[in-house]
C-alpha cells in the first residue's frame, strides 16, 4: 500500500507551511495532496504558490494532486476550481460534484465527500473519470468491503487512516464565531489554533474540533492496528492528514509498520504521545466515532 499525505486542514503561516511542505520532500511518503480545501479567505497561499511547492514536491518524486475546496461560496472561489480542474499538470481532487463535472471525464480522484455509499454511486462515478476514490470518514470495515466486492475494474481505493477527521461543513464561521468576529472580518483567528480548537461538554469531555466552517473529530482516528485488514480488502492507499508537530514520526510510524519493521502495537504506543488528542477508531468498527478499539476486542 502507498501512503499518501492529505491536503491541510488547517491556516498555518505562511513560512510555516512552507518549511513543512519542504520537510515533506525526505518523508517516505508516496502521494502529497496540496490546496485549500476549507476556507476561501486563508490566503497565505494561492494556488500559484501551490504550484510552486506541487513542482518542488515532484521534483522530488512524490506523485502530486491538487484538491479542490469542499464548499464553494462565491464565483472567486468558483474560478480558482476551474483553474484547477483545467490544469494540465497535476492530478485533481475532486471534492463536490461541481468539480467532477468541471473535469468533462477527464481522469480524477473522488475526494471523501462525494458521499459514495453504495456499488451503484461508485459505478457512477467511476464512469465519470474517477480513477480512485476515497472512503467516506464514517464507513467501517463492513461498508468498504461491500464496495470493495463489486468496484468497478481500474478503480484504486483510498481510506483516511489517521488524523482529526473532518466532519462537516458550514457557511458560518465558528472559530470567528468563538470570538465574537463576524466570517468577514474573522481577523484570520484560525491562525491561533494550528490543530484546531477543541470544543467540550459541560463535563469537561472532549467533543469536537472546530476549523473554522469545519467541524472535525475531537479525538484522532487511527488505523493503524488494522493495516493487515485493509491490505487485505485491496486497499491501495492511506491517507495521513497533517498536523503541526511531529508529522514526520507519524508518517515514519505508519511507513515502519506497512514494512514489517515494526509492530502494529509498537507503533501506536510511540504515536499516542504525538497526537493533538486521544485516539480513536469507532466507525471502522462500526461502532460510536470516538470509542477507541483494541485489537483483541475487535478480533472478538
Amino acid at each position: 500500500m502507498k501512503l499518501a499525505l492529505g491536503p491541510l486542514q488547517y491556516y498555518w503561516p505562511r513560512i510555516a507551511t512552507l518549511q513543512f511542505y519542504e520537510s515533506v520532500r525526505e518523508w517516505p511518503i508516496d502521494i502529497v495532496y496540496l490546496g485549500e480545501t476549507v476556507c476561501s479567505r486563508r490566503h497565505e497561499l494561492r494556488l500559484p504558490d501551490w504550484i510552486e511547492v506541487a513542482d518542488m514536491l515532484a521534483e522530488a518524486g512524490k506523485a502530486v494532486v491538487l484538491s479542490t475546496q469542499v464548499l464553494l461560496e462565491s464565483g472567486a472561489d468558483l474560478n480558482t476550481l476551474r483553474k484547477i480542474a483545467d490544469n494540465a499538470r497535476y492530478d485533481v481532487e475532486a471534492n463536490d460534484m461541481g468539480a467532477v463535472h468541471r473535469m468533462q471525464g477527464r481522469p480524477f480522484i473522488a475526494g471523501p465527500f462525494l458521499n459514495i455509499y453504495n456499488p451503484p454511486t461508485l459505478e457512477l462515478i467511476a464512469r465519470l473519470g474517477a480513477t480512485r476514490w476515497v472512503m467516506p470518514l464514517e464507513m467501517g470495515r463492513s461498508g468498504l468491503a461491500e464496495l470493495q466486492r463489486g468496484r468497478p475494474e481500474g478503480l484504486q481505493a483510498e481510506v483516511f487512516a489517521y488524523g482529526r477527521m473532518p466532519l462537516a461543513f458550514s457557511a458560518r464561521c465558528f472559530t470567528a464565531r468563538n470570538r465574537n468576529f463576524p466570517k468577514d472580518n474573522c481577523q484570520y483567528v484560525c491562525m491561533d489554533h494550528p490543530d484546531g480548537l477543541l470544543l467540550e461538554t459541560k463535563e469537561s469531555q472532549p467533543f469536537l474540533t472546530i476549523n473554522g466552517i469545519q467541524t472535525q473529530s475531537a479525538l484522532v482516528y487511527t488505523l493503524i492496528h488494522e493495516l493487515d485488514e485493509l491490505r487485505e480488502l485491496g486497499v491501495d492507499v492511506l491517507r495521513l492528514s497533517p498536523q503541526s508537530q511531529a508529522m514526520d514520526q507519524v508518517v515514519a510510524a505508519f511507513r515502519a509498520v506497512l514494512d514489517g519493521r515494526e509492530t502494529p502495537a509498537e507503533a501506536h504506543a510511540r504515536l499516542v504521545p504525538l497526537m493533538p488528542a486521544g485516539p480513536c477508531n469507532g466507525y471502522w468498527h462500526g461502532r460510536a466515532g470516538l470509542d477507541m478499539v483494541p485489537p483483541r476486542a475487535a478480533a472478538a
